[in-house]
Protein backbone atom coordinates (compact mmCIF):
# COMPACT_ATOMS: atom_id res chain seq x y z
CA UNK A 1 0.00 0.00 0.00
CA UNK A 2 2.60 2.41 0.82
CA UNK A 3 4.17 2.09 -2.45
CA UNK A 4 1.37 2.26 -3.94
CA UNK A 5 1.03 5.74 -2.79
CA UNK A 6 4.40 6.73 -3.11
CA UNK A 7 4.05 5.75 -7.01
CA UNK A 8 0.68 7.90 -6.62
CA UNK A 9 2.21 10.49 -5.22
CA UNK A 10 5.21 10.68 -7.69
CA UNK A 11 2.41 10.94 -10.56
CA UNK A 12 1.04 13.68 -9.10
CA UNK A 13 4.73 15.61 -9.38
CA UNK A 14 5.19 14.33 -12.18
CA UNK A 15 2.19 15.72 -13.42
CA UNK A 16 2.89 19.39 -11.88
CA UNK A 17 6.02 19.77 -13.45
CA UNK A 18 4.84 19.39 -16.85
CA UNK A 19 2.15 22.23 -16.22
CA UNK A 20 5.34 24.31 -15.28
CA UNK A 21 6.55 23.40 -18.46
CA UNK A 22 5.03 26.03 -20.88
CA UNK A 23 7.28 29.31 -18.89
CA UNK A 24 10.23 28.12 -19.91
CA UNK A 25 8.67 28.71 -23.66
CA UNK A 26 6.99 31.96 -22.47
CA UNK A 27 10.39 33.36 -21.37
CA UNK A 28 11.84 32.36 -24.21
CA UNK A 29 9.40 34.51 -26.94
CA UNK A 30 9.31 37.52 -23.78
CA UNK A 31 13.29 37.85 -24.34
CA UNK A 32 13.14 37.25 -28.28
CA UNK A 33 10.40 39.96 -28.52
CA UNK A 34 12.70 42.49 -26.57
CA UNK A 35 15.00 41.68 -28.89
CA UNK A 36 13.55 42.45 -32.16
CA UNK A 37 12.05 45.91 -30.49
CA UNK A 38 15.81 47.12 -29.44
CA UNK A 39 16.90 46.11 -33.31
CA UNK A 40 13.77 48.15 -34.30
CA UNK A 41 14.98 51.00 -32.17
CA UNK A 42 18.41 51.38 -33.16
CA UNK A 43 17.36 51.12 -36.60
CA UNK A 44 14.91 53.79 -36.59
CA UNK A 45 17.96 56.05 -35.22
CA UNK A 46 20.36 57.83 -37.84
CA UNK A 47 22.07 59.90 -37.54
CA UNK A 48 22.12 62.54 -40.40
CA UNK A 49 26.00 63.38 -41.14
CA UNK A 50 27.03 59.72 -41.33
CA UNK A 51 24.34 58.95 -43.43
CA UNK A 52 25.39 61.46 -45.98
CA UNK A 53 29.23 60.70 -45.19
CA UNK A 54 27.99 57.05 -46.70
CA UNK A 55 25.70 58.41 -49.51
CA UNK A 56 28.84 60.34 -50.82
CA UNK A 57 31.48 57.61 -50.44
CA UNK A 58 29.05 55.07 -52.28
CA UNK A 59 28.69 57.40 -54.93
CA UNK A 60 32.13 57.80 -55.09
CA UNK A 61 32.57 54.31 -55.30
CA UNK A 62 30.26 53.55 -58.11
CA UNK A 63 31.35 56.78 -60.40
CA UNK A 64 34.18 55.16 -62.42
CA UNK A 65 36.91 56.72 -60.71
CA UNK A 66 37.29 54.04 -57.39
CA UNK A 67 35.82 50.62 -58.55
CA UNK A 68 36.17 49.64 -62.91
CA UNK A 69 32.79 49.74 -64.74
CA UNK A 70 31.18 51.91 -61.15
CA UNK A 71 29.53 54.32 -63.90
CA UNK A 72 28.13 51.35 -66.04
CA UNK A 73 26.68 50.25 -62.31
CA UNK A 74 25.40 54.08 -60.84
CA UNK A 75 23.47 54.30 -64.42
CA UNK A 76 21.74 50.55 -64.59
CA UNK A 77 21.43 49.64 -61.21
CA UNK A 78 19.89 46.72 -61.33
CA UNK A 79 16.46 48.17 -61.63
CA UNK A 80 14.18 48.68 -64.33
CA UNK A 81 13.04 51.74 -63.44
CA UNK A 82 15.06 55.20 -63.18
CA UNK A 83 14.52 58.56 -61.43
CA UNK A 84 11.78 61.29 -62.24
CA UNK A 85 14.49 63.59 -63.23
CA UNK A 86 16.27 61.15 -65.46
CA UNK A 87 12.83 60.00 -67.02
CA UNK A 88 11.73 63.45 -67.74
CA UNK A 89 14.95 64.94 -70.01
CA UNK A 90 15.24 68.79 -69.86
CA UNK A 91 14.39 71.05 -72.46
CA UNK A 92 17.71 71.84 -72.96
CA UNK A 93 19.20 68.66 -73.80
CA UNK A 94 21.48 67.58 -76.67
CA UNK A 95 19.81 66.66 -79.46
CA UNK A 96 21.12 63.52 -81.33
CA UNK A 97 20.23 61.82 -84.76
CA UNK A 98 21.59 58.59 -86.14
CA UNK A 99 23.46 57.83 -89.46
CA UNK A 100 21.98 54.69 -89.91
CA UNK A 101 25.34 53.08 -91.00
CA UNK A 102 26.63 51.25 -87.79
CA UNK A 103 28.39 53.90 -86.21
CA UNK A 104 25.83 54.80 -83.67
CA UNK A 105 24.60 58.45 -83.28
CA UNK A 106 26.41 61.66 -83.91
CA UNK A 107 26.21 64.84 -82.27
CA UNK A 108 24.00 67.62 -84.28
CA UNK A 109 26.18 70.50 -83.88
CA UNK A 110 23.43 73.06 -84.29
CA UNK A 111 20.85 71.62 -81.82
CA UNK A 112 23.90 70.74 -79.44
CA UNK A 113 24.58 74.60 -79.86
CA UNK A 114 20.84 76.04 -79.72
CA UNK A 115 20.10 73.64 -76.67
CA UNK A 116 23.42 75.40 -74.87
CA UNK A 117 22.16 78.46 -75.69
CA UNK A 118 18.46 77.82 -74.23
CA UNK A 119 20.48 76.56 -71.03
CA UNK A 120 22.25 79.52 -70.77
CA UNK A 121 19.35 81.64 -70.86
CA UNK A 122 17.47 79.72 -68.01
CA UNK A 123 20.21 79.97 -66.17
CA UNK A 124 20.49 83.82 -66.61
CA UNK A 125 16.94 83.99 -65.77
CA UNK A 126 16.92 82.26 -62.65
CA UNK A 127 20.01 84.00 -61.66
CA UNK A 128 18.04 86.85 -61.75
CA UNK A 129 15.23 86.23 -60.37
CA UNK A 130 17.58 84.70 -56.95
CA UNK A 131 19.38 88.46 -57.40
CA UNK A 132 16.10 90.01 -56.74
CA UNK A 133 15.28 88.54 -53.82
CA UNK A 134 18.50 88.98 -52.47
CA UNK A 135 18.53 92.76 -53.23
CA UNK A 136 15.36 92.88 -51.65
CA UNK A 137 16.03 91.82 -48.55
CA UNK A 138 19.43 93.40 -48.41
CA UNK A 139 21.42 89.94 -48.57
CA UNK A 140 24.09 91.01 -51.37
CA UNK A 141 26.40 91.04 -48.71
CA UNK A 142 25.43 87.47 -48.12
CA UNK A 143 24.19 85.73 -51.51
CA UNK A 144 26.70 85.56 -54.85
CA UNK A 145 25.23 83.70 -57.87
CA UNK A 146 27.37 83.08 -60.65
CA UNK A 147 27.24 81.68 -63.87
CA UNK A 148 29.75 79.08 -64.93
CA UNK A 149 30.77 76.57 -66.95
CA UNK A 150 29.68 73.80 -64.33
CA UNK A 151 26.33 75.45 -64.01
CA UNK A 152 24.30 78.04 -61.75
CA UNK A 153 26.61 78.60 -58.45
CA UNK A 154 24.66 79.97 -55.78
CA UNK A 155 27.21 80.79 -52.89
CA UNK A 156 25.76 81.49 -49.40
CA UNK A 157 28.13 82.34 -46.90
CA UNK A 158 26.76 81.33 -43.17
CA UNK A 159 27.93 83.55 -40.52
CA UNK A 160 25.16 85.41 -38.69
CA UNK A 161 22.27 84.11 -41.06
CA UNK A 162 22.30 80.31 -41.54
CA UNK A 163 24.33 78.45 -38.89
CA UNK A 164 25.79 79.71 -35.27
CA UNK A 165 29.49 78.77 -34.74
CA UNK A 166 29.94 74.76 -34.24
CA UNK A 167 26.26 74.73 -35.47
CA UNK A 168 24.04 72.82 -38.43
CA UNK A 169 20.98 73.71 -37.38
CA UNK A 170 19.19 76.71 -39.48
CA UNK A 171 18.88 79.79 -38.03
CA UNK A 172 15.40 81.90 -38.13
CA UNK A 173 16.96 84.81 -40.35
CA UNK A 174 17.98 81.87 -43.13
CA UNK A 175 15.05 80.16 -43.17
CA UNK A 176 13.00 82.06 -44.98
CA UNK A 177 16.05 82.69 -47.48
CA UNK A 178 16.45 79.10 -47.86
CA UNK A 179 12.53 78.54 -48.33
CA UNK A 180 12.38 81.44 -51.49
CA UNK A 181 15.56 79.91 -53.29
CA UNK A 182 14.14 76.26 -52.77
CA UNK A 183 11.01 77.58 -54.12
CA UNK A 184 12.81 78.47 -57.13
CA UNK A 185 14.62 75.75 -57.58
CA UNK A 186 11.09 73.64 -57.47
CA UNK A 187 9.84 75.71 -60.53
CA UNK A 188 13.21 75.55 -62.70
CA UNK A 189 12.35 71.84 -62.10
CA UNK A 190 14.88 70.46 -64.74
CA UNK A 191 18.73 69.89 -63.24
CA UNK A 192 20.07 67.98 -60.40
CA UNK A 193 20.75 70.57 -57.49
CA UNK A 194 23.93 69.71 -55.59
CA UNK A 195 24.18 71.07 -52.30
CA UNK A 196 28.15 71.16 -50.43
CA UNK A 197 28.85 72.42 -47.34
CA UNK A 198 32.44 74.16 -46.28
CA UNK A 199 34.11 75.22 -43.05
CA UNK A 200 37.33 76.89 -42.02
CA UNK A 201 40.32 74.58 -41.14
CA UNK A 202 39.81 75.45 -37.70
CA UNK A 203 39.30 72.08 -36.14
CA UNK A 204 36.21 70.81 -34.42
CA UNK A 205 35.83 68.35 -31.53
CA UNK A 206 32.19 67.98 -30.30
CA UNK A 207 29.76 64.98 -29.83
CA UNK A 208 27.57 65.88 -32.68
CA UNK A 209 30.69 66.91 -34.77
CA UNK A 210 34.00 64.89 -34.32
CA UNK A 211 35.44 67.01 -36.82
CA UNK A 212 35.04 69.56 -39.77
CA UNK A 213 33.78 66.89 -42.28
CA UNK A 214 30.44 65.64 -40.09
CA UNK A 215 29.86 69.62 -39.82
CA UNK A 216 29.97 70.61 -43.05
CA UNK A 217 27.86 67.62 -44.40
CA UNK A 218 25.12 68.62 -41.52
CA UNK A 219 25.06 71.71 -42.86
CA UNK A 220 24.76 70.97 -46.19
CA UNK A 221 21.96 68.02 -45.12
CA UNK A 222 20.10 71.08 -43.07
CA UNK A 223 19.72 73.29 -46.51
CA UNK A 224 18.81 70.01 -48.63
CA UNK A 225 16.41 69.37 -45.84
CA UNK A 226 14.84 73.07 -46.29
CA UNK A 227 14.43 72.90 -50.23
CA UNK A 228 12.94 69.43 -49.67
CA UNK A 229 10.11 71.43 -47.05
CA UNK A 230 9.89 74.17 -50.02
CA UNK A 231 8.52 71.35 -52.79
CA UNK A 232 11.78 70.09 -54.31
CA UNK A 233 11.29 66.87 -55.76
CA UNK A 234 13.87 64.61 -53.40
CA UNK A 235 15.18 62.93 -56.33
CA UNK A 236 16.90 66.33 -57.60
CA UNK A 237 18.89 66.67 -54.34
CA UNK A 238 22.13 65.74 -53.30
CA UNK A 239 24.66 66.49 -50.02
CA UNK A 240 28.07 66.49 -49.30
CA UNK A 241 30.49 68.02 -47.04
CA UNK A 242 33.85 69.22 -48.02
CA UNK A 243 35.32 70.40 -44.53
CA UNK A 244 38.17 73.30 -45.36
CA UNK A 245 38.98 71.82 -49.33
CA UNK A 246 38.63 74.08 -52.05
CA UNK A 247 38.77 77.88 -50.20
CA UNK A 248 38.15 80.81 -51.86
CA UNK A 249 40.72 82.58 -50.14
CA UNK A 250 42.95 82.52 -48.10
CA UNK A 251 42.27 80.92 -44.12
CA UNK A 252 45.19 83.44 -42.66
CA UNK A 253 42.67 86.38 -41.60
CA UNK A 254 39.14 86.49 -40.06
CA UNK A 255 37.87 87.84 -42.85
CA UNK A 256 39.24 84.75 -45.45
CA UNK A 257 37.96 82.32 -43.27
CA UNK A 258 34.43 83.86 -42.80
CA UNK A 259 34.66 83.76 -46.81
CA UNK A 260 35.39 80.09 -46.79
CA UNK A 261 32.59 79.42 -44.33
CA UNK A 262 29.87 78.43 -46.99
CA UNK A 263 27.38 76.51 -48.75
CA UNK A 264 27.29 76.27 -52.40
CA UNK A 265 24.22 75.21 -54.64
CA UNK A 266 25.27 73.96 -57.81
CA UNK A 267 22.92 73.61 -60.65
CA UNK A 268 25.19 71.65 -63.40
CA UNK A 269 24.81 72.16 -67.25
CA UNK A 270 23.25 69.35 -69.06
CA UNK A 271 23.79 70.62 -72.39
CA UNK A 272 26.83 71.12 -73.92
CA UNK A 273 28.10 73.46 -76.74
CA UNK A 274 29.76 76.88 -77.68
CA UNK A 275 27.28 78.80 -74.94
CA UNK A 276 28.60 76.62 -72.38
CA UNK A 277 32.14 77.12 -73.52
CA UNK A 278 31.57 80.77 -73.66
CA UNK A 279 29.98 81.02 -69.77
CA UNK A 280 33.49 81.84 -68.16
CA UNK A 281 33.38 82.96 -63.96
CA UNK A 282 34.07 86.63 -64.36
CA UNK A 283 36.61 87.84 -61.51
CA UNK A 284 34.75 87.90 -58.11
CA UNK A 285 35.34 91.38 -56.17
CA UNK A 286 35.16 91.05 -52.81
CA UNK A 287 32.07 92.04 -51.49
CA UNK A 288 31.68 90.54 -47.72
CA UNK A 289 33.47 92.03 -45.06
CA UNK A 290 32.58 90.96 -41.49
CA UNK A 291 33.59 92.82 -38.43
CA UNK A 292 34.53 89.70 -36.64
CA UNK A 293 36.68 89.16 -34.06
CA UNK A 294 40.54 87.69 -34.32
CA UNK A 295 38.84 84.61 -35.16
CA UNK A 296 35.68 85.15 -36.24
CA UNK A 297 32.98 82.47 -36.62
CA UNK A 298 33.16 78.94 -37.67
Amino acid sequence: MASSRRRRGGAVEEAEESDERWLLTYADMITLLMALFMVLFSISSVNVSKFVTLQRSLQDAFSGRILPGGRALKESGGSTTSPTVASTPPTTSTAVTSDGAGKGGKVDAKAAAAAAKAEQKDFKALKVRIDAYVKKHGLDSKVTTLVTRDGLVIRLLTDKLLFGSGSATVQPGGRGLLSQVGSLLRAENQHVIRVRGFTDPIPIHTAAFPSNWELSAGRAASVVRAFAEAGVAPERLEAAGRAALDPLTSNATAYGRARNRRVEVLLPRVATGPAAEAATKPAEKPRFAPNFGPEGLR
